[in-house]
């Protein structure tokens, strides 16, 4: 039987891991994940990337609609994400309640781990806009350390094995590495609030098995997984 072939942002694995057993059981049907930032999956499909099922940020599928890389009206959002920060655990948690916390939190760290701004996640390029934003870019440049993006990227792993102290990311990707704690999320005055979106690829080949993952992600069942792993639920359009 062919595979139902899945490009995803690396947030939504932890969901995915979650929930693809229990989809494959009652469809029958057998899904293969490659995982990657958004924005890598956003360039390779628009390459010319075949795949059945797309699932990136909502400005993502929305670009590869435009581009009739994705097929209206099979667009749907399943899961919204914010930006945490995180530290070894047992280590001591900065206070970034406030706006001014935060800035004396990256100001007071050694090292910072985060998604590379420009072919990372979306969290990277809006935390590069950030530190400039609060004047502490150029302070903080000898401080960064960018994760290569997809599963082996985790910026939790940074911190778990003690190369930087503080790690930057969407939080359930934080949330899928162990020996860490999660701080909490940035304040809302600079926060990012990332929709991710799945659609049906023009390029598929398993049309109706696709069809079928991605009613199966629209289901509340997946929805609780979803807030187990640390996200949200977007108004669905």
């Amino acid at each position: 039987m062919a595979e139902i072939k899945v490009l995803s942002s690396t947030a939504m694995k932890p969901t995915l891991d979650a929930v693809s057993a229990e989809f494959e059981r009652a469809s029958g049907q057998t899904v293969t994940f490659d995982f990657a930032p958004s924005v890598q999956i956003a360039r390779r499909v628009a390459a010319g990337e075949a795949s059945d099922v797309i699932i990136a940020t909502s400005q993502g599928i929305d670009d590869l609609m435009a581009l009739q890389k994705v097929i209206a009206g099979t667009r749907a959002d399943i899961a919204s994400s914010v930006i945490g920060l995180a530290v070894r655990k047992g280590a001591p948690k900065p206070d970034i309640s406030t706006l001014e916390g935060f800035r004396r939190a990256m100001l007071a760290t050694k090292s910072i781990a985060m998604s590379h701004p420009i072919n990372g996640g979306p969290s990277g390029a809006h935390l590069a806009g950030v530190f400039e934003r609060l004047g502490i870019a150029e302070a903080l440049k000898p401080k960064l350390t960018f994760g290569p993006g997809g599963p082996a990227g985790l910026i939790g792993n940074f911190v778990r094995t003690g190369q930087v102290e503080t790690g930057l990311q969407q939080i359930p990707e934080l949330m899928a590495v162990s020996n860490i704690d999660v701080v909490g999320p940035l304040p809302e005055e600079i926060q990012l609030v990332t929709v991710f979106s799945v659609g049906l690829s023009a390029a598929a080949e398993r049309v109706d098995a696709g069809k079928a993952l991605i009613a199966f992600l629209k289901t509340p069942a997946v929805a609780a997984v979803i807030q187990g792993k640390g996200m949200s639920l977007p108004a669905r359009r």
